[in-house]
């Protein structure tokens, strides 16, 4: 950041700001009496040195009067920039966050509003506000608010759906929680950016309505009422009009450069056992997690439903590893994030059961209860870990939510409490780590913070999520050691999803093979070898081994199956 501040357009921009914010401040103390006195023997006189921009038809110094104008103009036009900024903030976020059906209405509105041009719709307001100062602030910032709002929806809506939003929620942080704490810090810098920029286009619009009369009225007058009056005379005295257009075009073209710079800073600045029985479940009354006929259907684009999970039915006991593997698009991850209560709004959930801890996670709504215990006694690492940290936060920040929403952990107690628990995923100098930003560590060090953020309250349950795919083989080794060290210290039960049956053979307990949406063999990890269906049978040939021949193609799961089937 400083590196851009010191160079020649960054001195520049900040010499630029810093000589108007200075003229708005000074002005009218310096040059006041002369842009208010007046002469009629000085009237209408051209350029001089004594009147640098000549006189008005009252003999007033044109040149004060524009710089007297500058606080005004500034304060008008920052005015309306915070109307709207601060409205399109509020609009867009409140239609990231509805249920679909008002995100569409609400989304059209924006749609609709956004279709007609913003000077239009700053005279429309005028016109309901009358011609004054305060009426034109009013309809400029209002104006602006469609385009804030639809810039706003779309950041949100990119955060929204990250996996630290999920986890923000697992956690049972409220839907206000989400957006001040996760949403808005990460949507704030390019909005920032945008604001910038916004203010010089405000500058414009209210420029425009006070050159129409619908703007500052007499004996009140800013850089727009001046143009009005000099472009009668600009001919004469073109100095008249010139002035306050040159004092628009250079705040302009400031406002856009300070813009400029906080985009690129932002850039740069801103880059988460017990063997089990094979076939059939564990008794509900000891399992942690108990599933039933779950099925789970999306709409498509003519709003039919497809369903991507069917039937599926499994158990989890303490302390057990158990593996879900199949090819992408089986139905692994949303599975588990059925059972994890993760899924949208959109999906539709139907099960004869979906239990963890006793908690119906069928249930669009839960007891304050039961959200803490979700938030301290299940976890959920992601694939990628900087998508499931918050890049806004640091990473000590992020693991003292468990404990400050659930346990209320004051924040000496719960920054304690953090870095015991990175020491304890072998992150060493855990008190310097935790005061650093996820885009400082390394992916191995991001996953072993994501997997520490779920033994901050007492897990029962740890959701992993192909932990290990981003990954190269010997930071997935050590993470796969965290997770079994996790596993022996609190008795928890994981479940891991992978398409790497390899992996969870050697992993894993117990695996359960999927297909299409359905559990089409479950088999001890030890016995993959000896797998009855031809599908899982497929999946353990196709995967290299030191005695494979490498000048034959590495087979492919249709062929193999169809060889397994014969």
């Amino acid at each position: 950041m400083r590196s851009r501040l010191r160079s020649p357009r960054g001195v520049v921009t900040l010499l630029g700001a810093f000589a108007i914010v200075l003229v708005a401040v000074l002005a009218p103390l310096v040059w006041g009496q002369a842009a208010a006195e007046t002469s009629v023997a000085d009237r209408l006189q051209g350029l001089g040195a004594d009147h640098p921009f000549g006189t008005d038809e009252l003999g007033r110094d044109v040149f004060a009067r524009v710089l007297v104008a500058t606080r005004l103009s500034l304060l008008l036009a920052l005015g309306a920039t915070g109307i709207a900024v601060a409205g399109g903030i509020v609009l867009g976020v409140v239609a990231a966050v509805l249920p679909r059906p008002l995100r569409r209405m609400v989304t059209a509105l924006i749609d609709i509003l956004l279709s007609f041009p913003w000077l239009l719709l700053a005279l429309f307001f005028s016109v309901i506000w009358g011609a004054s100062a305060t009426g034109a602030m009013l309809a400029v910032g209002f104006a602006g608010v469609p385009s804030v709002a639809r810039l706003t929806y779309t950041l949100a809506s990119s955060v929204t759906g990250r996996d630290f939003v999920r986890a923000a929620r697992i956690v049972g942080v409220g839907p206000a929680g989400v957006v001040v704490r996760h949403v808005i810090p990460n949507i704030l810098p390019p909005l920032l950016v945008n604001s910038a920029a916004h203010a010089s286009t405000a500058l414009l619009s209210f420029t425009g309505l006070s050159f129409l009369g619908l703007g500052v009225q007499a004996p009140g007058f800013d850089w727009g009422r001046l143009l009005r009056e000099g472009i009668a005379r600009i001919y004469v005295n073109p100095m008249a009009a010139l002035g306050a257009g040159l004092a628009i075009v250079v705040t302009g073209l400031v406002l856009n450069a300070i813009g400029s710079l906080m985009g690129e800073t932002a850039a740069r600045t801103v880059p988460a056992a017990r063997p089990a029985r094979s076939g059939g479940t564990a008794p509900e009354s000891d399992a942690v997690v108990q599933v039933e006929d779950l099925r789970v259907s999306f709409p498509d684009r003519e709003g039919r439903q497809v369903e991507r999970v069917r039937g599926v039915s499994l158990s989890i006991r303490p302390g057990e590893t158990v593996g879900i593997v199949g090819a992408s698009g089986s139905g692994k991850s949303v599975t588990a994030m059925a059972i994890a209560g993760l899924l949208g709004n959109e999906a539709q959930v139907s099960a004869g059961a979906v239990r963890f801890a006793g908690i119906d996670m069928t249930r669009r709504r839960l007891t304050g209860a039961q959200r803490t215990k979700l938030g301290t006694e299940m976890s959920v690492v992601y694939q990628d870990p900087l998508t499931s940290l918050n890049p806004a936060l640091t990473v000590g920040r992020q693991l003292t939510e468990v404990s400050e929403v659930h346990e209320g952990a004051a924040g000496a107690r719960a920054r304690s409490r953090a870095r015991e628990v990175l020491e304890s995923v072998g992150i060493g100098q855990a008190g310097r780590r935790a005061r650093q930003y996820p885009h400082q560590l390394s992916g191995g060090m991001r996953q072993r913070a994501v997997i520490g953020m779920g033994l901050m309250g007492r897990p029962r349950l740890i959701i992993a999520d192909e932990p290990t795919t981003a990954l190269d083989v010997t930071v997935q080794r050590q993470v796969l050691r965290v997770l079994q060290r996790a596993r022996r210290r609190t008795g928890s039960a994981i479940l891991f999803i992978s398409h790497d049956i390899a992996l969870v053979s050697g992993f894993c307990d117990r695996v359960l093979v999927m297909k299409d949406g359905q559990i089409v063999e479950e088999v001890d990890a030890a016995s993959l070898g000896r797998a009855r269906h031809p599908y899982t049978r497929a999946l353990v040939a196709c995967v290299p081994h030191m005695g494979t021949d490498r000048s034959r193609p590495l087979p492919v799961i249709d062929e193999v199956a169809e060889e397994t089937r014969a």
